[in-house]
């Protein structure tokens, strides 16, 4: 037995909760994992509340991310006593995920954990800074350096805006942060960013096209935003749109795209091959400092992930969240 948080959805109603659950209920799978850090994201959140159809099988344990230990292994590429993390494949949603002690997986979704990091920090990055670093890649293959001019970050206070700060910063690029929080003016200068600019400035519909300002961006909002941030891009320059926290709708126009020669960069990290992911976690090893790291970071227990998740969605959580789930 484990312990676990369970999502159910019956004639009574959606409904997670922190259970004991049986090893023998654990989902197929070539590879066995002690879980010894696990972490909240966005749609994590979004799985714990309901508040949108993530979960598609149930009963599901939630968690897109996690990081441990190797107990049991039949893949060719693990052995027992592997560190690995794992990061999206649908594990959450699809498959058993990572707030619960165990997991079993297939062996093609995880990857070692990085000797940079303990598992602690390397959930502390998850899903949010692993994806933070897939949108700066797709910004620097772009070709966009620091000389171009200023990065726009949107929903900065979130995981993936606070990651890429920090990224971007010590990249030597020059970052606003675009928030709804202003009181989180000297956390986000800390981060590294040189401005702050109200979220209401994108959040509300704007004109087909603006005024020229950002050499590249990094959003993960979407809808209004996404498309504001597109319309006041310089020549081209790139976008890379990642969430949806504002919305999935993106309410634009085609002028940005054949008046500038803008470029909107999709980014997914959820079903990313082997070899970008592996690169992702490299540069992250490298690039992304510890201490910021560590000040954008909250530890809770499994039972208060249940809370938590809520407040994600509200907006109430700063950075990112770890998840100890053995207490």
């Amino acid at each position: 037995m484990f312990n676990g948080i369970l999502i159910n959805k019956d004639e009574a109603g959606y409904r997670a909760s922190l259970q004991q659950i049986d090893e023998a209920q654990l989902p197929e799978g070539d590879v066995t994992v002690r879980v010894d850090w696990s972490t909240l994201n966005y749609k994590d959140g979004l799985a714990i509340t309901g508040k949108s159809p993530v979960v598609r099988r149930f009963p599901m344990v939630p968690g897109i991310d996690f990081a441990g230990t190797v107990t049991a292994s039949s893949h060719a590429g693990w052995q027992v006593g592997d560190k690995v993390i794992l990061n999206g494949w649908g594990v959450g949603e699809t498959h058993w995920g990572g707030l619960a002690q165990v997991a079993r997986v297939k062996g093609d979704w995880l990857v070692p954990q990085p000797q940079a990091f303990s598992a602690r920090q390397a959930m502390a990055i998850g899903t949010a800074g692993y994806t933070a670093m897939l949108c700066v890649l797709a910004l620097e293959k772009h070709g966009i350096k620091p000389a171009d001019g200023e990065i726009l970050v949107t929903g900065a206070n979130g995981g993936v805006g606070s990651v890429a700060i920090a990224l971007l910063a010590k990249l030597g690029y020059t970052v606003v942060a675009s928030t709804g929080r202003a009181a989180e003016e000297a956390h986000l200068k800390a981060l590294g960013a040189s401005a702050i600019i109200d979220r209401n400035e994108f959040s509300a519909p704007g004109k087909p096209i603006g005024k020229e300002r950002w050499a590249g961006v990094v959003d993960a909002v979407g809808s209004h935003t996404l498309a504001n941030a597109c319309a006041t891009t310089k020549y081209r320059g790139a976008v890379a749109a990642c969430g949806l926290a504002q919305g999935m709708d993106f309410p634009a126009s085609v002028a940005p795209f054949i008046l500038r020669g803008v470029t909107l960069y999709g980014i997914d990290s959820v079903m990313a091959p082997l070899a970008v992911r592996l690169e992702a976690w490299e540069r992250l090893g490298r690039d992304l400092e510890i201490a910021k790291l560590d000040a954008i970071t909250r530890e809770i227990s499994l039972a208060e992930a249940l809370t938590v998740g809520a407040e994600l969605l509200e907006g109430k959580v700063r950075g990112r969240v770890v998840v100890d789930v053995n207490r």
